[in-house]
């Protein structure tokens, strides 16, 4: 029999998460979104809750906890119920510790992750989408080579988020036709960052472009060194990162038109009690549940050691498809209020449209 009970500490952990998000994202995501701008206090005080750090062992100034991609999926979930942007903001970190955790070296670990594990959050970032149609995680342009004690890295990349504030980058590059992570730090003379990107949505967050130009960095801070990493684990973990922000915002669009559906008054009753808006919420409500099923499916195999190449695949691409269409309806349900943007299902619609696009935004 298969139990989908969430377990004591699961309890508490949506529950401190969804109260973080209604008494301090909810009431600020459209000014956020409309300044461009994440609020840093809000940032800073989802930080001090830990959840980045919850996995790095003690004496680099973590928790020590057991790392669990199905309570990580749960926290996602709950930053992105807030906002999209936000979400990926505070949980940045995160990308930079979770390689390092997974697969670098003792000396990588030390020299690193108690940066990231100080009292106040510091922005770091990871470049892995690239600037090309037709861009395919599994095959990178992006090129690392070896050569006289060091890699060479050349390429371009693309919404790479807090790129101007981070302090060091990952960056996912080719070395001789496998997929690998560097670290790269910002004063590295090789790296050029564009001005701001414009993008469709995620207003609040701050994505560029970066060039890598003969970018020169010591063989020891190829993540792994020379045993290097498990590049389809960390792929996988990154598009259940996603998805379950996927399952957030859809989440988030379903509750407030069905608050809207039972308050907006039309010939007299809500229209909710019209049929085709009633049918448009039902199937609202069974593909959020679909979708955060096949996200919780494919974490759950990450958690028991089990290869996720599948699962996690399907989970984006069923969260691409259906969060455009679960967004889409939301905008329909509120007609001419859904065009404007003092109502939040415009935004959701804009963020939804990069679960589909965007790679290595959020990991578990």
């Amino acid at each position: 029999m298969l139990d989908f009970s969430f377990s004591k500490e699961q309890k508490m952990i949506k529950t401190e998460f969804a109260r973080l998000v209604k008494d301090l994202v909810a009431d600020n995501a459209h000014e956020m979104d409309e300044c461009g701008t994440i609020n840093p206090e809000i940032v800073q005080t989802t930080w001090e809750m830990g959840a980045s750090i919850s996995g790095v062992p003690e004496k680099y100034g973590g928790y020590g906890a057991k790392s669990s991609p199905i309570e990580n999926c749960i926290i996602l979930e709950e930053l992105a119920y807030g906002d999209m942007g936000y979400a990926i903001q505070a949980s940045l970190p995160s990308l930079f510790i979770q390689p390092l955790l997974l697969f670098g070296t003792r000396r990588q670990q030390e020299k690193y992750l108690p940066i990231y594990c100080s009292e106040r959050f510091t922005a770091c970032s990871l470049a892995f989408n690239e600037p090309w149609f037709g861009f395919d995680a599994n095959e990178l342009r992006t090129s690392a080579v070896r050569k006289n004690g060091e890699y060479i890295l050349n390429g371009k990349k693309c919404f790479v988020p807090l790129a101007e504030e981070a302090s060091h980058f990952i960056i996912a590059a080719n070395l001789d036709g496998i997929n690998q992570l560097f670290i790269l730090e910002k004063g590295n003379e090789g790296i050029e960052i564009s001005a701001r990107e414009k993008n469709l949505g995620l207003y609040g967050l701050a994505t560029n472009e970066m060039q890598l130009a003969d970018c020169r960095i010591p063989v020891v801070d190829r993540i792994g060194e020379d045993n290097g990493c498990d590049f389809a684990r960390f792929l996988q973990g990154t598009r259940i990162g996603l998805c379950a922000m996927a399952v957030g915002i859809c989440r988030a669009t379903l509750d407030f038109v069905k608050r809207y559906a039972k308050e907006r008054i039309q010939f007299g009753e809500p229209i909710a009690h019209r049929q085709s808006i009633a049918f448009m919420i039902a199937e609202m409500s069974y593909e959020v549940d679909a979708m955060r099923l096949l996200n919780w499916k494919a974490a759950s195999l990450l958690e028991i050691g089990k290869d996720a190449a599948r699962d996690s695949y399907l989970s984006k691409l069923f969260a691409g498809e259906k969060a455009m269409k679960i967004c889409d309806f939301g905008v329909q349900i509120l007609g001419g209020h859904g065009y404007i943007r003092e109502y939040p299902v415009e935004r959701y619609y804009r963020n939804s449209r990069g679960i589909s696009i965007l790679e290595g935004m959020a990991t578990v």
